[in-house]
């Protein structure tokens, strides 16, 4: 089909925004002369892509289908753009993690590379780990730094392991003197628990953990930072799960509970998009991380 690219530029700003009026705002263009790309795309691809009413515009399936295709070319082409416009042609350095990650294990990586090319500019958008495959694939994002396991991660982006880790399970010993008790697994659902939400790679991998031992896992806390995971442990509200690469050494708030059944090492990985071209200053931050073998 020979259809003007401009027609689904036009298609990109009124599927994201929902709206004729501010798609014009933001391609500096008529409502109207929105409204009128928007019926001749449709007549060329014989589909209606919206559904109007007089107080909103939703995207039909077909829009939906379109809009999944048309927002990587559209990130593709933005890249592009700013990879021959930034400084040293290196291109920004656009990388997602999770905050946790970003706090313990992105840092000093970041500040060595600030150090290094520092007229280079650096987005990071802090995103879950499920979440951020989808800014992978949709191209929004040079690299991601993910959990592994990650059920979204397409296994051809994996580029390599960087670091392996456990989850551990901690608790205040002022409020439960668990210290000399070996716990299994089974024995931990007895304790209100805390937990990182059902959004994360951590809960899908602990609640696969839990129903292969044949145990039903409800946590009484679920949040979306494991900092405040930890903050409560410290009060005594529970007994927290959290990676042991955060947890506070030396603390006389905290300690570690044992676990009869041994839980087993996941990962983090660093990945890109093999289907798009990787930027100068992506590749540059790759060459900083560290590896633990390729996946």
């Amino acid at each position: 089909m020979d259809i003007n690219f401009e027609l689904y530029k036009v298609f990109y700003y009124v599927a994201t925004t929902l709206s004729f009026s501010d798609a014009g705002k933001k391609l500096y263009i008529s409502q109207s002369a929105v409204s009128q790309a928007v019926k001749t795309l449709e007549s060329k691809l014989g589909q209606q892509l919206f559904s109007r009413s007089t107080k909103k515009v939703t995207l039909t399936p077909a829009g939906e289908l379109l809009l999944r295709h048309i927002t990587p070319a559209i990130n593709l082409i933005r890249r592009g753009e700013t990879q021959l416009t930034d400084a040293n042609n290196l291109g920004q350095l656009h990388l997602c993690a999770s905050d946790t990650i970003c706090r313990y294990l992105l840092v000093p990586y970041l500040q060595q590379f600030h150090k290094r090319y520092p007229n280079i500019p650096i987005k990071v958008t802090n995103a879950t780990s499920l979440h951020a495959v989808d800014l992978l694939e949709e191209g929004r994002v040079d690299l991601i730094v993910t959990n592994l396991p990650n059920s979204r991660l397409n296994p051809a982006n994996i580029y390599r392991r960087i670091l392996t880790f456990r989850d551990v399970f901690v608790a205040n010993p002022a409020f439960f003197d668990l210290s000399e008790k070996e716990l299994s697994l089974a024995d931990l659902t007895r304790y209100p628990l805390l937990m990182l939400d059902g959004k994360s790679t951590t809960s899908e991998y602990l609640r696969e953990l839990f129903l292969r031992n044949e145990l039903d896992f409800v946590p009484d806390i679920e949040l979306s930072s494991n900092d405040l995971l930890i903050d409560l442990a410290c009060i005594g509200i529970g007994i927290a799960c959290v990676p042991d690469y955060c947890v506070p050494k030396n603390s006389a708030d905290l300690y570690q509970v044992i676990l009869a059944d041994e839980i087993p090492h996941r990962e983090v990985a660093v990945s890109f998009n093999q289907k798009l071209p990787l930027s100068g200053s992506a590749r540059a931050f790759l060459e900083l991380l560290p590896s633990v073998g390729e996946v």
